[in-house]
């Protein structure tokens, strides 16, 4: 049914993957499907914040971004599945959006903190998401 699962994941957030893995992992394995797996490292929306790093900063955190998130999938992910991992960087929900299009992914798996009243039903970037992807998402509560 799916043929290529985008999995977007934080890589300082365990709770963004511990159920969400799973559910893609078994997706993934049971269909051959591909299984591409999002990091976004965030910009930091202000330009005048940039001026406050020293030049050649973004290229650095970019590549250590990487390398954290190759580890991850080594250890996270069984041999065998066909696996891609991709760093983002941008805006969360845009850039996961953007990554669905652009690798051609007809499932988006997603994790979504329980909702509060401020944000009822899903997290801010989970909402979002939902909302704006031409994908069909699957949400899976932590």
């Amino acid at each position: 049914m799916f043929k290529s699962i985008l999995l977007p994941i934080d890589l300082s957030s365990k709770a963004s993957w511990e159920k969400a893995l799973p559910a893609a992992l078994d997706m993934a394995e049971d269909k051959g499907a591909e299984l591409h797996i999002v990091s976004v490292l965030p910009d930091f929306g202000m330009t005048i914040v940039e001026s406050y790093f020293k030049e050649g900063y973004e290229k650095q955190a970019l590549s250590d971004f990487g390398h954290k998130l190759a580890a991850w999938v080594q250890e996270h992910v069984p041999d065998g599945v066909n696996v891609h991992p991709h760093v983002l960087h941008g805006t969360i929900y845009a850039e996961i959006l953007r990554a669905a299009n652009k690798l051609s992914c007809d499932l988006i798996v997603l994790a979504s903190h329980r909702p509060e009243l401020s944000d009822y039903l899903l997290g801010p970037n989970a909402a979002r998401v939902v909302r704006h992807a031409n994908q069909s998402v699957m949400i899976i509560r932590n």
